[in-house]
C-alpha cells in the first residue's frame, strides 16, 4: 500500500519504519526527526535508514503525498488547524476511496471534525487509531502491539484495515472496533486511570513517611489482590513525558467543563508537588540552608530508556537547587543534552559523562530516574567521593538497610529513613 506519513511526533517517525519494513511504499515529507529525542529514540533512526536505503521510503512533495491511498496523521497536538486543512485538501486531491489514520492527541471529537473535513466525497475516511506508544519502547510496542481500539465507522473500510495492520497482530489479544469519539475518549480515560492510580500510591507513600511504615512492604501486600495487581503501584517522585501529561490535561479540562470535577486537575497539583519531594527532604536534612553546597543528581530523563526531559521530575529540582545557591553535578546516560536545552542557565550546573565522577565533593546523591545503571552502584567507592554520605532516593531504586550498612544517611519516597 502507499501510505503518507503527516507529522513529526513518535508515533509519525515509528509508523513510517515499521511500515515500511512490512513491505509498504511510505512517503515522507523530511527524513529526519527535528526533536533530538526523537532521533535517540532506540533502532529508529536505524529503521528509517534502511527504509530510505531500499526505496521503501521515500521523500516527496506534498502535491504527490496527498495522492496516497492511506494517510497517517501523528501531529502535534497545537497543530489541529493544519490538519484540518491537511484533510480538506487530501480530499480534493486524493483518490475517492481512501483512510485518514488519525494518531494525533487533538482533543475528544477531532477526528469527527477532520471527517467533516472530506465532504462525504467518495469512500473517504478518517480513523482514529489511539496513540499508545512510549519512548523507550515505540518501535517494539508497535510492532508487536497486544491490543488495538479502533475508531471506524465505516465497516467497509475495515478489511483493509485488518489487512494493513495484519503483520503487527500476531500478539494481538484484543481487536476492538468503536467509534472515533470513544477511541478518542478510550484513550484519555486510560491516561487518566493511570494517573489515579500513580497519584495514590504517592499519597500513601507521603502517609507511610509520617507513620514510619515501609510503603515497599505495603505496595506488595496490595498487589496480591488480584483486583489491584502490581502494575503502576510504584511510589516516586512525579511522573512526566509529554503525550502522558497532555491526555491527563485534556481529560481533566473536559472534567471540569462538563462535570465541573477537579479530580484529575488535583491529580496534576499533587504531581507537580511529588516532583519537588527530593528538594524538600534534603532541605529538612540541611536545616533550610543549602547555600554552598554541592548536590549531584542522577538522572534527568523523565523515565529510563529516553533521551527526553519534557515534564522531568529533574526540572524543578535543578530549578530549586539554583534558587538556593547550590552547585550541581548532573550525570544521564541518554538525556544531558536535552537537559542543557531546558535549563538554558547553565552556570551552577556541571554535566558528567561518568556517575561517579559527578559524585566527587558532593554533600548529597540524588536520584530522580531508575536508570538501571544506578540500581547496584559500589557505595564504598561513592562514599569516598563525597564529602557526605547523603542519598536522596526519589525512585526507592536502592536498599534503605543495605545502604545504612554502607554508612549513608538514606531518605526514600515512604520509606524510613535509615541513617548512621
Amino acid at each position: 500500500m502507499k501510505i503518507a506519513i503527516w507529522g513529526d511526533e513518535l508515533a509519525a517517525w515509528v509508523a513510517a519504519a515499521e511500515l515500511a519494513r512490512t513491505g509498504n511504499e511510505v512517503l515522507l515529507q523530511q527524513l529526519q526527526p527535528e526533536d533530538s529525542s526523537l532521533r535517540a529514540e532506540p533502532g529508529l533512526m536505524e529503521s528509517i535508514s534502511q527504509g530510505l536505503a531500499t526505496g521503501a521510503i521515500r521523500q516527496v512533495n506534498r502535491q504527490l503525498a496527498c495522492s496516497a491511498e492511506i494517510h497517517w496523521l501523528a501531529m502535534h497536538p497545537s497543530h489541529l488547524s493544519d490538519a484540518r486543512a491537511l484533510c480538506t485538501e487530501i480530499g480534493h486531491r486524493g483518490p475517492d476511496e481512501l483512510i485518514i489514520i488519525n494518531q494525533s492527541n487533538f482533543g475528544l471529537g477531532a477526528s469527527d471534525q477532520l471527517q467533516g473535513c472530506l465532504q462525504g466525497r467518495g469512500q473517504q475516511t478518517v480513523v482514529c487509531l489511539p496513540d499508545t506508544l512510549q519512548q523507550g519502547q515505540a518501535l517494539q510496542q508497535f510492532s508487536q502491539p497486544t491490543a488495538f481500539l479502533i475508531g471506524c465507522e465505516h465497516p467497509e473500510m475495515q478489511p483493509r484495515l485488518q489487512a494493513l495492520l495484519r503483520p503487527f497482530s500476531n500478539g494481538l489479544q484484543q481487536l476492538q472496533w468503536m467509534t472515533r469519539r470513544e477511541a478518542e475518549f478510550s484513550k484519555f480515560a486510560i491516561s487518566g486511570m493511570l494517573a489515579l492510580r500513580l497519584n495514590y500510591i504517592n499519597e500513601l507513600a507521603n502517609l507511610a513517611d509520617r507513620l514510619g511504615v515501609d510503603i515497599e512492604v505495603v505496595r506488595h501486600g496490595m498487589a496480591t489482590d488480584k483486583r489491584i495487581g502490581e502494575h503502576y503501584l510504584a511510589p516516586g517522585c512525579g511522573f512526566g513525558g509529554t503525550h502522558f501529561t497532555q491526555y491527563i490535561e485534556g481529560l481533566a479540562d473536559i472534567l471540569s467543563e462538563t462535570r465541573h470535577s477537579t479530580l484529575l486537575k488535583t491529580v496534576l497539583e499533587e504531581n507537580e508537588r511529588q516532583k519537588e519531594l527530593p528538594f524538600r527532604k534534603l532541605w529538612q536534612h540541611y536545616q533550610c540552608d543549602l547555600q554552598g553546597k554541592t548536590v549531584t543528581i542522577w538522572g534527568c530523563a523523565f523515565k529510563p530508556g529516553v533521551a527526553s526531559v519534557d515534564n522531568a521530575p529533574a526540572l524543578p529540582v535543578v530549578r530549586a537547587l539554583q534558587a538556593q545557591g547550590v552547585n550541581i553535578q548532573l550525570h544521564d546516560p541518554e538525556a544531558i543534552e536535552a537537559l542543557k536545552q531546558a535549563i538554558p542557565d547553565c552556570k551552577s550546573l556541571s554535566f558528567y559523562s561518568d556517575r561517579y565522577a559527578a559524585l566527587e565533593n558532593s554533600d548529597a546523591l540524588l536520584i530522580m530516574t531508575e536508570w538501571p545503571e544506578y540500581a547496584s552502584p559500589d557505595c564504598s567507592r561513592m562514599k569516598a567521593l563525597m564529602q557526605a554520605p547523603l542519598i536522596v532516593d526519589g525512585r526507592n531504586l536502592l536498599e534503605p538497610e543495605f545502604v545504612q550498612h554502607q554508612g549513608f544517611v538514606y531518605y526514600g519516597v515512604g520509606r524510613p529513613a535509615s541513617q548512621c
